[in-house]
């Protein structure tokens, strides 16, 4: 299903995957290095609360040897003056505030390090340091009275709340020294956590790139590889390649782009060799008539002159065949038949090189606009009237007027040649159809008829001189040379096909529109 998905979507896939894994990467990295920090910090402050707590334990000696040194003055006799008490008591008082601001410094530290979740469970020090502020706090009420120190029950009861908060003191350090043995265990659990989690993280984003780095080369390399692959196939000629990819997204349809320009090469690459093999067979077949107009322009005149004799010779002895033989009989008739057929086989050979004669005297002529429609329907009239084709149909289809610059007598032969060739070609009540319109500047004629067809030997050689398949060996097989000579003078073409024997021909002359000057096309005439 992905497969199909357009390249702009797997792309977004592939930037998907990416962000994961750069996501799941920072992740575990952020929380491996939050841990150390949150730990690092931690010991931080607990390494602020520890010479704090050795701070407050210090003060809370230093007021008991204060109070010490009060013992002195309870122990003067009975009766004796007291010293003076009040340096000791000034001393004591001082000793006691030194004790109570390192209570609030350490009651303060203990507050921040509340915040901390790793060893921040501090309720032990704080309920420690709530009994020795009200420890202190008895002290100092035992204490306000200038003269306690010769009070001896007095100062009994400050000894006690001061052992208590000697005591009490000297706890704190013990609560964070246990606490820090428990955070050793603490710290092992999460740190193998922490390579748990980045091992899975580290499994995870190879994963999810190994699947990024799959599904790029299945989406995008491999279609490359094959689009480079065929485009290479191409260009070394082999145009009946074809790029095949089923992903259905861009590169498929780049794929059917470039197959389809493939198949337009191929096509025009074949097209413009059968134009090579047409225009090659029409070059060579303008060289096979220019050089039978060089011949026939020798060989007619040169024949003509004999069959003249050959013809009057036989006419004039058979004119005086009644005087060669009075009697007449057998041998005069086979005489005179022979006589007959000499003079009709010279008539026919005249014919020849009278066509012969035409196909070499197509000189330059001029050309002057003609309506083709009419020119056709009058060949058409023409040859309708003969007796051996009235019962063959011929069905004209002139659509609009057509006017063309031509020589009409020329082109009127063509016109008579092909009629005549396709109703030759018919049985009787065959059918030869005429077809005229315009197309793309040329004026097309097409005549089409359901006679004996042509066979792929006869399509090849049917515009050569002297080459002819009429029926009962009858042609000289010039007509068609000369009606191809014609269309080709006037800048046109004359082409033939048919699907076999038995199967009808159609010949389809072009002429252009516009009167045309071939530079290249040259004319013989007898001398």
């Amino acid at each position: 299903m992905l497969a199909k998905w357009p390249i702009r979507d797997k792309l977004l896939v592939g930037i998907g995957l990416l962000v994961a894994i750069v996501v799941t990467l920072s992740v575990s990295a952020f929380i491996g290095v939050y841990a150390y920090r949150s730990l690092v910090r931690s010991l931080r402050n607990r390494a602020e609360e520890l010479p704090l707590a050795t701070e407050l334990a210090g003060r809370v000696s230093d007021l008991r040897v204060s109070f010490g040194e009060t013992l002195p003055l309870r122990k003067s006799p009975p009766g004796n003056e007291h010293p003076d008490a009040r340096p000791l008591v000034q001393s004591f008082a001082a000793k006691y505030e030194a004790v109570s601001t390192a209570l609030d410094e350490y009651r303060h530290q203990l507050m921040i390090n509340e915040e901390d979740l790793l060893i921040g469970n501090n309720q032990q020090e704080q309920a420690t340091v709530g009994q020795l502020r009200d420890s202190l706090g008895n002290v100092a009420i035992l204490t306000r009275d200038p003269d306690w120190p010769l009070n001896p029950s007095r100062a009994e009861r400050v000894n006690e709340k001061l052992e208590l908060v000697q005591t009490l003191a000297g706890q704190l350090p013990g609560f964070l020294h246990r606490r820090i043995h428990d955070l050793a265990g603490e710290v092992k659990t999460r740190y193998l956590t922490l390579i748990v989690l980045t091992w899975i993280t580290t499994v995870t984003a190879l994963a999810a790139f190994g699947l990024f780095v799959h599904l790029f080369y299945r989406w995008v390399f491999r279609p490359l590889r094959v689009l480079i692959k065929g485009s290479r196939f191409v260009a070394a000629g082999n145009f009946g390649y074809r790029i095949r990819i089923d992903s259905h997204d861009e590169m498929s349809e780049l794929a059917g782009a470039m197959n389809d320009m493939t198949a337009r090469f191929q096509a025009i690459r074949d097209d413009l060799d059968r134009q090579v093999q047409v225009r090659t067979k029409q070059v060579v077949r303008s060289e096979q008539l220019a050089s039978v107009g060089f011949l026939a322009a020798g060989v007619a005149h040169e024949i003509n002159n004999p069959l003249a004799s050959i013809a009057m010779c036989a006419e004039s002895l058979e004119g005086r065949l009644a005087e060669i033989a009075p009697s007449g009989g057998e041998q005069s008739g086979v005489v005179g038949r022979y006589l007959r057929m000499i003079q009709t086989e010279a008539f026919r050979c005249k014919e020849i090189t009278e066509k012969l004669l035409d196909f070499s005297r197509l000189g330059d002529v001029q050309h002057q606009t003609t309506d083709l429609r009419e020119l056709i329907q009058g060949v058409i009239e023409m040859v309708r009237h003969l007796g051996k084709y009235q019962a063959k149909q011929i069905l004209f289809h002139p659509g609009e007027p057509l006017v063309a610059p031509i020589n009409p007598q020329e082109i009127k032969q063509v016109v008579l040649n092909l009629i005549t060739n396709a109703l030759d070609s018919v049985e009787q009540g065959g059918t030869l159809s005429i077809e005229l319109h315009a197309a793309a500047g040329f004026a097309e004629m097409v005549f089409t008829d359901d006679g004996c067809g042509m066979t792929d030997e006869v399509l090849e050689h049917l515009f050569e001189p002297f080459f002819t398949r009429k029926r009962g060996g009858q042609g000289t097989g010039l007509g068609l040379s000369i009606a191809y000579r014609i269309v080709a003078d006037h800048g046109g073409q004359i082409d033939a096909v048919s699907a076999g024997p038995d199967k009808g021909s159609q010949f389809r002359v072009t002429l252009p529109l516009v009167e045309t000057h071939k530079e290249s096309s040259h004319r013989y005439q007898a001398a």
